[in-house]
């Protein structure tokens, strides 16, 4: 145990863990404390890094593709950039992330927290976000072509030009979320709920209504709808 938490110090330092990852390439990492590490640029592709605590991590470009962080702790972690396609990130902790033009298509963020989160630009088409906890976080321009959001938490997000076509929005709860000029074009929106939700147009809300979504007002009675 003591050379353990010698060597997770030693990963700690710069580059370190960048030079073990060339020589020996994947790496088991489950349950290490990584918090504040400097991993800028690091390949860990296929790591396996389940319930590791990355809190305040530098992760910049790093290169996560199929890595296994399913409940790791990356709060304030910073991922601008990084490499996350196809990512375990399930039940992870996101909170106040970075991750701002990260790749996450195809990435399984199953009831991630992702509260306050910087996903501006970032890619997330096909992600699978199912019951994932998006409340105020920032995803303008973000790519969420396809995604699965059933029953996410969206309440206060920025989606500002957000691509969200042929999204499941199933159930998803948008309240009070920015939609300005967000593509909803082929989006499964049954039960979905956008009370109070700004930058929809009246022809937008009378379309959404009409494919089942919930606005909470005398908007939904469909006897009103136009047809």
């Amino acid at each position: 145990k003591e050379i353990n938490n010698k060597l997770i110090e030693s990963i700690k330092k710069p580059n370190f863990l960048q030079r073990i990852i060339r020589r020996f390439r994947r790496i088991k990492l489950r349950e290490a404390d990584l918090s504040g590490a400097d991993l800028s640029g690091a390949d860990l592709s296929k790591a396996i890094l389940s319930k590791a605590d990355l809190s305040g991590a530098d992760l910049r470009r790093a290169n996560l593709e199929r890595a296994n962080l399913e409940r790791a702790n990356l709060s304030e972690a910073d991922l601008w950039g990084a490499n996350l396609r196809g990512a375990n990130l399930s039940e992870a902790d996101l909170i106040g992330a970075n991750l701002i033009e990260a790749n996450l298509s195809r990435a399984k963020l199953i009831e991630a927290d992702l509260w306050g989160a910087n996903l501006i630009r970032a890619n997330l088409i096909e992600a699978k976000l199912r019951g994932a906890d998006l409340s105020e976080a920032k995803l303008s321009g973000a790519d969420l072509w396809g995604a699965d959001l059933v029953w996410a938490k969206l309440s206060g997000a920025k989606l500002i030009y957000a691509n969200l076509i042929e999204a499941n929005l199933r159930r998803a709860i948008l309240s009070e979320a920015d939609l300005s000029k967000a593509d909803l074009s082929g989006a499964k929106v049954e039960n979905a709920i956008f009370i109070d939700a700004t930058g929809i147009t009246p022809e937008q809300k009378q379309d959404l209504i009409r494919r089942g979504a919930i606005f909470g007002d005398t908007s939904n009675d469909r006897s009103k709808v136009l047809v």
